[in-house]
């Protein structure tokens, strides 16, 4: 993955088009380690959710506990900007990694039947980044997960799924433990690049295809000058936000695939103001087992 951005977990310069997992250069330190595990971006209507993970050895938390770290949410980007670098800058005894889950995934999963809904999505990108850790050849002894629900059940869960490993899963972990606050910064770094950096595949012409065009013959279905707006944060009560879903819907197409169909706010806007649309189920069932068949 590219590094034009200075974000090495995101490479805005393509569309984001299916989830994808970015892991830092292996520690070299010897262990144990401990990991901690935190999430940017559960409530936003709008872009990626990103899940971050970050180790180090146990024997180097003091040394951890010096370095700035905090809730992602309290600090400003550049400070979180900066954290990230320090995250990068000691590739011996820091390691981070992160899940980015396309909203295109998540809304294929919640809107599917039966849905995956988003806290299952959350964990299965939680197992696979301590799964890829492990399997790296990390030795992990403690993992420090924010809470997702019930934090007893999750718990329980990790520690049947991952024995040998003690695992701590509790409310507002990133302000209690620093190794989970230097994840929320992986994390939050990672989705506000995506979203500063957003290119709408909708509107996206690669450099073979532009070739291939004649000028002034592309024609695209929707016009991408209705995105050039603000986006906002993403959450649904940003005001610019709430802007951008009223300014960009499309009433044939509905929203680029930035939106998250699943989430009621976008539900709601193309319910009020899009073209009806009516599903003939009967036929796409005939279609599907007439394509099986061929």
């Amino acid at each position: 993955m590219e590094e034009q951005t200075g974000i090495p977990s995101a490479d805005v310069t393509s569309p984001l088009t299916a989830s994808y997992t970015y892991h830092s250069p292996k520690p070299t330190a010897e262990g144990p380690y401990i990991l901690g595990v935190d999430e940017a971006g559960r409530g936003p209507v709008l872009g990626p959710l990103v899940y971050g993970v970050a180790y180090c050895p146990a024997s180097y938390k003091e040394d951890l506990d010096k370095l700035g770290f905090a809730d992602s949410k309290t600090l400003n980007a550049s400070t979180r900007s900066s954290l990230l670098d320090t995250l990068s800058s000691d590739p011996a005894n820091i390691g981070w990694s992160v899940r980015v889950l396309a909203p295109q995934a998540i809304s294929a999963g919640m809107l599917r039947h039966p849905p995956i809904n988003l806290n299952r999505q959350s964990e299965d990108a939680t197992i696979l980044l301590i799964r890829e850790v492990l399997e790296s050849g990390v030795k992990l002894s403690e993992v420090y997960v924010d809470a997702l629900g019930p934090p007893q059940a999750w718990e329980k869960a990790l520690s049947t799924m991952f024995p040998g490993i003690s695992f701590t899963v509790t409310a507002k972990a990133d302000s209690k433990f620093k190794i989970v606050s230097a994840a929320s910064v992986a994390a939050k770094v990672t989705r506000d690049a995506w979203i500063e950096g957003w290119m709408f595949e909708e509107a996206y012409v690669s450099e073979e295809e532009e070739e291939e065009e004649e000028e002034g013959s592309a024609e695209k279905v929707m016009d991408e000058t209705k995105w050039g707006g603000p986006i906002g944060s993403g959450y649904p009560g940003d005001p610019k936000t709430v802007a951008w879903i009223q300014s960009s819907l499309e009433p044939t197409f509905g929203f680029p695939s930035l939106a998250r169909f699943s989430w009621t706010t976008i539900k709601v806007a193309l319910e009020k103001h899009a073209h009806p649309v009516e599903w003939c189920v009967s036929l796409a069932t005939t279609l599907g087992h007439t394509l099986n068949l061929s």
